[in-house]
């Protein structure tokens, strides 16, 4: 990969992992209510799905997947289920004080797991990065060592900023009524992605 290449790969990585979307917004309502360093196996979940879908990639999965449109599908309607429920249920669960007893932290890695491998915004992230930089003409393992480094380590910077930010948000004492607000708010985006991805 020229360094021309791999400017252009990592601006798009850099833009597709800080944009908002499911991941930081569950990075922020975790950071919020357990604090920073247990919001931190939220990264390292992202991290995990991140080098899971980069191997599968190089693999020749995202081909699988373009050459079988009822998989994705399928794929596509999980995601935005299980977006929706979360959305619901943190909606339902907005005016609720902030627990006291962080959530252990299996259950923060598999929720963070699960949004980060069943949402539209992962999934054609990781497809546009591979039919757009990966040169089939180039051998695999070499685009790889270029791609892979540069795409975890933006992955762990930007979701550990999140992650900074709801910690803040937690810290901030805010009154029930704009906890409230804020947090349907972050809910609503957990519908809205949900909803989106299942009618792309």
């Amino acid at each position: 990969m020229s360094l021309a290449d791999w400017l252009v790969f990592a601006g798009f990585w850099a833009v597709f992992v800080t944009s908002p979307g499911p991941n930081a917004v569950n990075c922020i309502l975790t950071a919020w209510g357990a604090g920073f360093r247990r919001a931190l196996w939220c990264v390292a979940a992202i991290l995990s799905q991140a080098a899971l879908f980069l191997t599968l990639a190089a693999s020749g999965v995202t081909a699988l997947l373009v050459a079988a449109p009822g998989l994705y599908g399928a794929l596509k309607l999980v995601g935005a289920a299980l977006l929706v429920a979360l959305g619901v249920r943190a909606w339902l669960r907005a005016g609720d004080p902030v627990a006291q007893t962080a959530p252990p932290v299996q259950h923060i890695f598999l929720r963070a797991f699960a949004i980060a491998t069943f949402n539209a915004k992962s999934l054609a992230g990781y497809f546009a990065a591979f039919t757009a930089f990966v040169a089939p003409d180039v051998p695999i393992a070499s685009q790889m060592g270029a791609i892979v480094p540069t795409a975890l380590t933006l992955t762990a910077a930007s979701y550990t900023t999140w992650c900074a930010l709801g910690a803040w948000l937690g810290r901030r004492a805010l009154g029930v009524v704009a906890s409230r607000a804020l947090r349907r708010g972050l809910a609503l985006c957990f519908i809205g992605y949900g909803a989106a991805l299942a009618l792309l």
